[in-house]
């Protein structure tokens, strides 16, 4: 799989053709208050939620999962998700795993609160449809310790085996203990299926090569990002994703595109019809302006961009088949199928 750019031809897809192209942002933070005007506490423009959500569908968004990252943001993307038909992931982010302790019922009252929070809302419009974004970061330590942080990811592993749900993975300078972890809880093998878990997804992945390999042979899908296309050693273990095991996301607001990434080089063969829908010209959040998104901000129109990236690093695949491959792999890890 080269990571070399090969010079594109203005032929590569019209604006008519990107209407066909179709996305599940597998992991968006809608939850963020910048989505509200709201900068670092500071209330700086409009709320301008509505349109964002509008550009994303111009885009070919067709759905997005709204990440839980502690018990309150669980709650807050469960009521958006209701609201907007969209989805969400339930679960605590393993920066924020001292929360388990600090709750004031202690660490098993917290858990029972994200267990009987998917348990009324499993089904229906707006549903749960994985645990997490949990995991282990070693980056991020004066958040929470490595023993915290590990004691909270194997708990909220039991509720992904509980309600059959997949997970939704966070995994920074912390993998030998991640897949450990996952191994030791019954999550070594064909992504926990045959504990009566649904596998789930690395998500931001920003491994190297062999970490990506180790993910797919355990039966986890691996999701990419901007963040996951910054450098060339990133570019290489992008590369090594099959098409099976793939799926987008933008992790928006965070994780944006930028022309000093590895990146760049690739987005810049990419259409000008299609740039407008992917990465549309922004205004600075003091300068706002109606319908324009807002500089610094990342949005899910971006995860067309990240697909082109990745039809980039396979050469011999079509554009067209990237993007229908990870639509349906995400339709079928998280059992989307209204969206089929």
């Amino acid at each position: 799989m080269p990571v070399e750019v090969i010079p594109a031809k203005p032929s590569e897809p019209s604006a008519s053709a990107g209407l066909n192209f179709r996305f599940i942002d597998i992991g968006v933070n809608l939850t963020d208050p910048v989505f509200r005007g709201v900068h670092h506490g500071r209330k700086k423009h409009d709320d301008d939620f509505e349109a964002m959500l509008e550009r994303a569908r111009v885009a070919g968004v067709k759905s997005m999962i709204i990440t839980g990252g502690s018990l309150k943001e669980s709650q807050q993307a469960l009521q958006l998700a209701k609201k907007h038909n969209l989805y969400a992931t339930i679960g605590c982010h393993p920066t924020r795993s001292s929360e388990f302790d600090k709750h004031s019922g202690g660490p098993s009252a917290y858990l029972n609160a994200l267990d009987k929070m998917i348990e009324q809302h499993i089904e229906g419009q707006g549903r749960v449809v994985a645990v997490g974004e949990c995991g282990l970061d070693y980056d991020r330590l004066h958040f929470a310790d490595k023993e915290v942080q590990k004691k909270h990811f194997k708990s909220q592993l039991a509720l992904a085996k509980k309600w059959h749900l997949p997970l939704f993975l966070h995994s920074r300078a912390a993998h030998a203990d991640f897949v450990d972890i996952l191994r030791q809880e019954g999550f070594g093998e064909n992504g926990g299926r045959d504990i009566g878990a649904r596998g789930g997804v690395v998500h931001s992945f920003t491994g190297p090569p062999e970490d990506a390999l180790e993910y797919q042979a355990m039966g986890f899908h691996v999701s990419i990002n901007g963040c996951s296309l910054k450098t060339p050693e990133n570019l290489k273990a992008a590369a090594v994703i099959r098409p099976e095991y793939l799926l987008l996301e933008t992790d928006a607001p965070w994780c944006s595109m930028t022309s000093t990434h590895a990146s760049k080089a690739h987005l810049d063969t990419l259409a000008a019809s299609l740039r407008s829908l992917y990465l549309p010209v922004a205004t600075k959040p003091e300068a706002f302006v109606a319908g324009r998104p807002v500089k610094g901000r990342n949005e899910p129109t971006a995860i067309g961009a990240v697909a082109w990236v990745m039809h980039r690093l396979n050469e011999d695949v079509p554009y067209e088949k990237v993007t229908e491959k990870a639509f349906k792999n995400s339709v079928e890890l998280f059992q989307l199928h209204e969206l089929k």
